[in-house]
């Protein structure tokens, strides 16, 4: 029995309707390539439930098995428009790190901020 994640539980019904039309859009895809269920889990190197998983939508579809399907659609520069940088977002701020060595055992204030 699998078992259930909280977040995958409490998933905002928008989020579920955004993963049933990406779903979609991979069947339709799918479908115009001529291409099986069996075809495409082949192809993606996952089980044939897995890849009914990313059609239907299901919030457990891993990411990167759904990347591997827009790649064999030739598509996968989509996933660039996925979350953009914020415009406020400044680039030329850089972290460094501290020159001095902390004591073995010690941890430092460095560490303890993230």
């Amino acid at each position: 029995m699998p078992k259930n994640s909280n977040s995958i539980i409490s998933a905002n019904p928008e989020t579920l309707k955004s993963l049933e039309n990406l779903g979609l859009r991979i069947r339709a895809n799918r479908i115009a390539q001529g291409w099986t269920i069996k075809d495409m889990a082949d192809r993606l190197f996952c089980s044939q439930n897995t890849y009914r998983g990313i059609e239907a939508g299901k919030p457990t579809a891993s990411i990167g098995i759904i990347a591997n399907a827009l790649w064999l659609f030739g598509q996968i520069d989509s996933l660039n428009a996925l979350a953009p940088v914020p415009l406020s977002a400044n680039s030329t701020i850089r972290v460094r790190k501290s020159k001095t060595k902390p004591t073995a055992g010690v941890i430092s204030d460095d560490e303890r901020n993230f």
